[in-house]
């Protein structure tokens, strides 16, 4: 169906079984009007993803302000806060920050010589060779591929997660397709654009798992690592990159940075979307460490813990559940961060330069479970 609202923005939903994605058009994102932003709000909340073609001119200072209109009363700080100054988090070496909009982020490969007053930097794409514990033979590595880690952006520990990531592409290396191997024994596999960002809807879900199953998973809540990217540095992802194995490589609690017991977070299994109230099974399957049942009782085993987690999402990471974005420059891509996972996809050759901008906020709120209210971060 193909809508057009009062602003003059057009909403279509995308064609095919995902049912879930927008794009997009007769939106100026640097002269939004409130009329303007309550269709992008509405749009995304509803469909999950929003596609914006053309959109390669806006500023990091106006790709800061869409982003925080989706969660006006948060104080601007990236999401993951201070995470990236730690020289153990597995987040370090991914990112550069904008100088003058330090909210925005640069992520991509390869050489730049200048950019938003950054000068002479080189991005590196994350490989799985870094972090699965088995990995495609060197001989493949250019055809084959692998999801590297499903996510959530989310710091987990003391910020509550941001609503919305705004992903503006800038320089797109072209041509290639590669096929994403899952490795865990399915023979799944998925053929996508030479680095594509894979999205799944946390609704959908939700709706796929029995009714038994969404009962447990409504019951219980989330209590994720102390400072999880450093937490989980030594430890290797499973082949699909849908959480890790457990190998006792977790950084012990006396190597990690001073731990405040307020700021660990234990958060609903499902997440309300506040237009819709429909239900996502939202997890970070990477920083999970106990599971709070509704009983009362704690799974503490970590084993049994992503264990538990992995069966319950693993159906929704299926190819034909995958939304995979083939990526253009000038691309302006918003997801609602609290509905969907996502994940970084792809092997580039040392001369494929992209060069993407990254922003998020950390949430004034932290997310609202069922039958639950919001708490302030």
């Amino acid at each position: 169906m193909n809508y057009i609202m009062s602003s003059h923005i057009q909403i279509e939903p995308m064609k095919g079984s995902l049912q879930f994605g927008a794009n997009v058009t007769n939106v100026d994102v640097e002269n939004l009007t409130d009329a303007d932003f309550q269709v992008l709000r509405e749009a995304l909340f509803t469909h999950q993803v929003l596609v914006l073609k053309q959109q390669g001119h806006i500023s990091p200072k106006a790709q800061y302000a869409l982003t925080q209109r989706y969660d006006p009363t948060a104080t601007g700080s990236y999401g993951h806060g201070k995470t990236l100054d730690a020289k153990k988090s597995i987040l370090h070496p991914d990112l550069k920050t904008i100088p003058h909009q330090p909210q925005v982020q640069v992520i991509g490969n390869g050489f730049v010589p200048s950019y938003e007053g950054l000068e002479n930097f080189t991005l590196k794409h994350p490989h799985h060779k870094t972090f699965h514990e088995t990995v495609i033979p060197e001989e493949d590595d250019l055809d084959f591929t692998r999801f590297y880690r499903w996510h959530i952006d989310a710091a987990l520990y003391g910020l509550a997660p941001p609503v919305a990531t705004t992903l503006l592409a800038v320089q797109v290396p072209g041509g290639r397709r590669q096929t994403i191997r899952y490795d865990d024994g399915t023979g799944d596999e998925l053929e996508v654009p030479l680095g594509t960002t894979a999205f799944v809807n946390g609704e959908a879900m939700y709706d796929a798992l029995s009714e038994e199953d969404k009962a447990f998973a409504r019951g219980t809540r989330v209590e994720y690592a102390a400072h999880p990217y450093i937490w989980m540095s030594g430890a290797k992802s499973r082949p699909t990159g849908l959480g890790l194995l457990s190998q006792n490589k977790e950084l012990q609690p006396e190597e990690l940075p001073p731990v405040d017991e307020t700021m660990i977070q234990t958060l609903p299994m499902c997440w309300k979307n506040p237009v819709t109230g429909k239900l996502a099974l939202q997890v970070h399957p990477s920083a999970v460490r106990r599971l709070h049942l509704e009983d009362g009782s704690v799974v503490d085993d970590l084993e049994r813990v992503r264990d538990i987690v992995y069966r319950l999402q693993r159906p929704g990471i299926a190819p034909q559940r995958v939304y995979a974005h083939d990526w253009e420059a000038g691309d302006l891509v918003i997801f609602h961060n609290r509905g969907v996972l996502h994940s970084v996809v792809g092997a580039f050759a040392e001369d494929e330069v992209r060069v993407f901008r990254q922003c998020n906020i950390a949430g004034s709120q932290l997310p609202v479970g069922p039958d639950s209210v919001a708490i302030a971060a």
